[in-house]
Order: structure tokens, then C-alpha cells, then sequence
């Protein structure tokens, strides 16, 4: 689109949201150097400053200087946006280029390619092998697949609920988070922990000791080690005030979480509480009723509430494993299982210093909403599945 210039400049005003806007893209980093320059040119302009010296400031042309004066006098932020060109007339056609989309939407096992997953290539191959659409090259292939949602070289792996009381169980524990308890709020006094173990955490003595970053080098850590051993952590953690409590035995077992339970269930916060809601998952070691009445006769006020099978992302102690991984663990480097334990051990005591609850916003209702959806996906004549319950940790 052609756009005539003004030899006179033209007045620009600018409402306060376009001044923020045009600030923001000036003082942005990463702000590309074209767009800078045209903020620029209308934050001068709406100043009232003439072309001429608008030009000079910014080290451009004057007719560049009107030219986006008067843009945005005229349209205003899109006026900003470089105009559309009409370039080189497409070699590919609409009806290859959906050929290609509808070949990149099936697996290959279904069309007869042994094949896991479609590359560009492969793609451009079967295309032509087919005669689906005209010659078309893989880098084509990939520029096309490029502005286009499908990527069929990525996958995403879930896991379907196949506990027939998913639901049931899985809202009892969204509820607890939300403060209540079968349809009742929770007492002032009730307590809720998130309970499970990160079993075999071993203990790798790099051959060479790591190295500290240095200028324009990351830390060094040696690929190769001597395995010192392996313990478990146990962990529990309150989930409205965030605070963890931990042990870590050789192994789990039902002893080693019989007695971190104790431990925290001796404190009078716990063992004064009313209820104490003790969130497990699947595991051995407090797997089934048998479990829940072990802690029941152990605690008479401690009830064992089991996620479902293959959904211990619902157990927010999860996150902080995921916290211990990042912080503590990698990379691993320990001397001995003492200086593991120990260490271990120590953040969980920096950690209480500063923990808070975690901003859990899945709630049950979300729950049903996804089961909803995926229930959707699965009749008939439906497309591919996108909806997906989080893998289980």
C-alpha cells in the first residue's frame, strides 16, 4: 500500500496508552532497531518539533521522519508496522500446501511409513513418492510447517486416568487444597501434609574436583565419578504454611515413614490439631487401607487421603522434590553419604526460613472440566487428542 507524504508536518497527539507503548518499545532491549527508530520519531513529533530537527536528532532523512509522522497521524500503532509487500508470486500452491498439512497431521505407522515421528524430509519424500502435491523441497516442507500450528517432529507424552474413581479421588485432594472437606470448610485447627519420598538420591564423587565459573566460562564439573552410595529423602510438607519436614533413612519403607510421620505428628501443632490430613500417594510404603489404618491407630486425628494411580502430581510435596532436584542435587558431586545427607538436610532448614504455601490454582472444578474434554476427544471421528492430565512426577 502506497501512502502519500505531507510536505507539511503533520500534528500528532498521543493518547496515554500510546505514549507507554512507545516508551516501552524505546527503552526496550530487545526492541528492534526499526522500531525504536519509529517511537522515536513520534514521541519527538508529538512534542511538536519539526521534521527537519527530528531528523537530525535521529540521523535519518527528513522524508523518513515525515513518513512515519504521518503514518501514525494516520493509522495510529499499526500505522507503524512495515507495509505489506507482494514479493515473489508463490511457487507452491494452496492445494500443495494442504496436501502437506493433512500428510503432517497423521502418524506415519497409520499411512504405511515405518516411521515414529514425520521429519521434513521424510515428509517431502512421501509427498512426492505419492504425487500428493508438486515438488516441494524439505526446507520448504519446514518453512511451510513453520507458520503453521502443526510440528509433527514434536510429541508430548500423558498418561490416561485409568482409576475408575479418578475423580472422586482426585477432587478430594483439589478440595483439601481449596480449604475444604467433603463439602465442608475446613476447622481453623485442621492440618494438611503432602507426604512422599525421593528414593535412591546417590552420592557421585567427580574424579576432579568442580571448578567455579570464571569470565566467559560456566562451572566445570567432571563427566565421569565414583558412586559413594544412595539414600532416600523422606519428606513432608505442610501445605498451607509451606514448611517441610524430612528425614533421610537408607531406603524407604514403612518404617522409615512410620516414624518421619511420628516425628512431625509429635510436634502440638499436629498433635493438638483436630484433623490432620495426610495426603500419600501410591506408593509401598503407605500403599491401600492397611496404611491409612496403621497412621489411624498410630494418630488417631491423622487421615490418609491416597491420590489415584499415576496422578502424584496432585501431591504438592512434588514441587518441592522438583526445588531439592534443581538446587541440591544437580550437579551431583558429593564426597560421601554424610556430606549428601547433610546437605540435604541444610537446605531444608534454609528453606523453612523463607517457605510459604505454594499458589496451587487447580481446583476441582478444572479437574472435571479437562476429564470433560478428554471424554470429547475420545468419541468417535474426533481429532488428535490435546488435552492431557500432567505426567505423574
Amino acid at each position: 500500500m502506497t501512502f502519500p507524504l505531507p510536505l507539511a508536518a503533520v500534528p500528532v497527539t498521543l493518547t496515554a496508552a500510546d505514549r507507554r507503548t512507545l516508551k516501552t518499545r524505546v527503552r526496550g532491549a530487545r526492541t528492534l532497531w526499526r522500531d525504536r527508530l519509529r517511537a522515536q520519531i513520534v514521541l519527538a513529533a508529538a512534542r511538536g518539533r519539526p521534521n527537519a530537527r527530528i531528523a537530525a536528532d535521529a540521523g535519518v532523512s527528513v522524508n523518513t521522519a515525515r513518513k512515519w509522522r504521518a503514518r501514525y497521524a494516520a493509522l495510529g500503532l499499526p500505522g507503524l508496522r512495515d507495509a505489506r509487500r507482494s514479493g515473489r508470486p508463490r511457487r507452491i500452491t494452496a492445494a500443495d500446501r494442504a496436501a502437506l498439512i493433512a500428510l503432517a497431521c497423521q502418524l506415519p505407522a497409520d499411512t504405511g511409513v515405518p516411521l515414529s515421528q514425520w521429519t521434513g524430509p521424510e515428509l517431502a519424500t512421501e509427498l512426492a513418492a505419492r504425487g500428493l502435491a508438486g515438488v516441494m523441497s524439505a526446507s520448504s516442507v519446514l518453512r511451510i510447517l513453520a507458520e503453521h500450528p502443526v510440528k509433527p517432529w514434536q510429541h508430548q507424552s500423558w498418561i490416561f486416568p485409568r482409576d475408575p474413581d479418578f475423580a472422586a479421588k482426585a477432587s478430594v485432594i483439589l478440595d483439601l487444597y481449596q480449604g475444604s472437606y467433603q463439602g465442608q470448610p475446613l476447622a481453623p485447627g485442621d492440618r494438611v501434609l503432602s507426604f512422599d519420598a525421593k528414593p535412591s538420591i546417590q552420592a557421585r564423587r567427580r574424579i576432579h574436583a568442580t571448578t567455579p565459573a570464571r569470565r566467559g566460562q560456566p562451572a566445570r564439573v567432571e563427566h565421569e565419578y565414583e558412586r559413594g552410595g544412595a539414600l532416600a529423602l523422606l519428606a513432608a510438607m505442610d501445605v498451607h504454611t509451606g514448611q517441610v519436614f524430612a528425614a533421610t533413612p537408607p531406603t524407604t519403607g514403612i518404617e522409615p515413614f512410620t516414624a518421619l510421620a511420628g516425628q512431625v505428628m509429635a510436634r502440638p501443632g499436629y498433635k493438638n490439631a483436630s484433623r490432620v490430613f495426610v495426603i500419600v500417594d501410591n506408593g509401598s510404603d503407605h500403599r491401600g487401607q492397611a496404611a491409612a489404618d496403621r497412621l489411624a491407630a498410630a494418630h488417631p486425628n491423622a487421615i490418609m487421603v491416597h491420590t489415584p494411580v499415576h496422578a502424584s502430581w496432585l501431591n504438592q510435596i512434588e514441587i518441592f522434590f522438583s526445588i531439592i532436584q534443581r538446587k541440591v542435587v544437580s550437579p551431583n558431586d558429593f564426597a560421601s553419604l554424610g556430606e549428601l545427607s547433610a546437605t540435604l538436610m541444610a537446605f531444608v532448614d534454609r528453606y523453612n526460613k523463607t517457605a510459604r504455601s505454594f499458589n496451587w490454582k487447580y481446583t476441582a472444578s478444572d479437574l472435571k472440566d479437562l476429564l470433560r474434554r478428554i471424554s470429547e476427544h475420545e468419541q468417535p471421528d474426533i481429532g488428535p487428542q490435546t488435552e492431557q492430565i500432567p505426567e505423574a512426577a
